[in-house]
C-alpha cells in the first residue's frame, strides 16, 4: 500500500508543482527548473519515506563531489549543470528500483489507504511553509538559500531530539522534572539550530531576527508534525502567513518590513508553547 500510494502521490505533486511555477514564469528555463526541482523532491521524497537514505546519499554524489570543489575550482557552465542533471537522473533511477521492489512485495491483508483528509494538515502546512517562505525572499532572495541549506541539519536535530527525550524520560522520576528537562531540550535544539544561521544572515546582509524567527517557526513545527501534532502546527503557521500576506498585499501596519517577523515571532512562541504542552509529557516519547 506504502508503495502504491507514493507511486501515484509522488508524481502528481511533482506535476501541481511544476504547472504553478510554470504559470508565473511563462515557459523558459525557469519552468525547466521548476520541473526538476519538483521532479528530485518527488523521488527523494519516496526514498526517505521508504527507508532508502544512503541510497539517496549515494545518488547525490555527484551533486557533493562537485560543490566541495567549487572554493578551489571553476567548474565550468557544463559541469554545473551536468552533474545536478545526472544526480536528478540517479536519484528518479534509484527511485523506480525501489518502487519496483516495494510493489512486488505483497500487500498486508485488510490494510487500507489512509484516508485524505488525514494528509490535509501537512498539505496545508507546506502551503503556509511555502508563503512565508515567499514572503521572505521577496525581500532577501539569497536568504532563502540560507533556509534551504538549513534543513539538513534541521532534520538531525529533529532526530537528536527524540534520542534525548527519550534520555530525559529515563533520568527523571517526576513530570514536573521531566517538563523541566524537555523545555531545555527543547531550547538547546533550537539554539543549535539557529546559531549557525546568524553569521550566514550576515554574510548575505539578510536581516537576522526575521531570518531567524521564520527557521524557528519552520523547525517547531517541523518538530510537531514529527509527533503526530499535524494540525496545531498547520494552523499556526497558516494564521502567521495569512496575517503577513494580507500586509504585504494590501500594504496596511505595521508595514511590510515587520510584517514577517511579527507574524513569525508570534508564531515561533505559540509553536513552543504547543511543543512544550504536547511533548513536555512522558507518554509521547514511552
Amino acid at each position: 500500500e506504502a508503495g502504491r500510494t507514493l507511486l501515484a502521490g509522488a508524481p502528481a505533486g511533482s506535476a501541481v508543482a511544476t504547472a504553478i511555477a510554470a504559470l508565473p514564469a511563462q515557459g523558459g528555463p525557469v519552468t525547466w527548473v521548476a520541473a526538476a526541482q519538483s521532479a528530485y523532491l518527488a523521488a527523494a521524497g519516496v526514498l526517505l519515506v521508504l527507508g532508502r537514505e544512503r541510497l539517496l546519499l549515494a545518488a547525490l554524489s555527484p551533486l557533493l563531489a562537485g560543490a566541495a570543489v567549487l572554493p578551489w575550482w571553476e567548474p565550468g557552465p557544463v559541469l554545473r549543470s551536468g552533474l545536478p542533471a545526472l544526480a536528478l537522473l540517479a536519484t528518479l533511477a534509484v527511485t523506480a528500483r525501489v518502487l519496483r521492489g516495494t510493489l512486488s512485495v505483497p500487500a498486508v491483508t485488510g490494510a487500507g489507504r489512509p484516508r485524505l483528509l488525514w494528509s490535509l494538515p501537512y498539505g496545508l502546512f507546506g502551503l503556509a511553509a511555502a508563503v512565508l517562505v515567499l514572503l521572505q525572499g521577496r525581500e532577501e532572495p539569497y536568504a532563502v538559500i540560507v533556509l534551504t541549506l538549513s534543513m539538513g541539519p534541521a532534520e538531525w536535530l529533529l532526530y537528536r531530539y527524540r534520542g534525548l527525550s527519550v534520555a530525559a524520560l529515563r533520568a527523571t522520576a517526576t513530570p514536573a522534572g521531566f517538563l523541566l528537562r524537555s523545555a531545555g531540550i527543547l531550547g538547546l535544539c533550537l539554539l543549535v539550530y539557529l546559531a549557525p544561521l546568524l553569521p550566514a544572515a550576515l554574510l548575505i546582509g539578510a536581516d537576522p531576527v526575521g531570518l531567524l524567527l521564520l527557521a524557528a517557526v519552520l523547525w517547531t513545527a517541523l518538530l510537531l508534525q514529527a509527533f503526530g501534532a499535524a494540525w496545531p502546527s498547520a494552523g499556526i503557521c497558516l494564521a502567521a502567513a495569512a496575517a503577513a500576506a494580507a500586509v504585504v498585499l494590501f500594504r496596511l501596519p505595521p508595514g511590510t518590513a515587520l510584517a514577517l517577523p511579527l507574524s513569525c515571532g508570534a508564531a515561533a512562541l505559540c509553536l513552543s508553547a504547543c511543543a512544550l504542552r504536547l511533548l513536555g509529557r512522558p507518554s509521547p516519547h514511552a
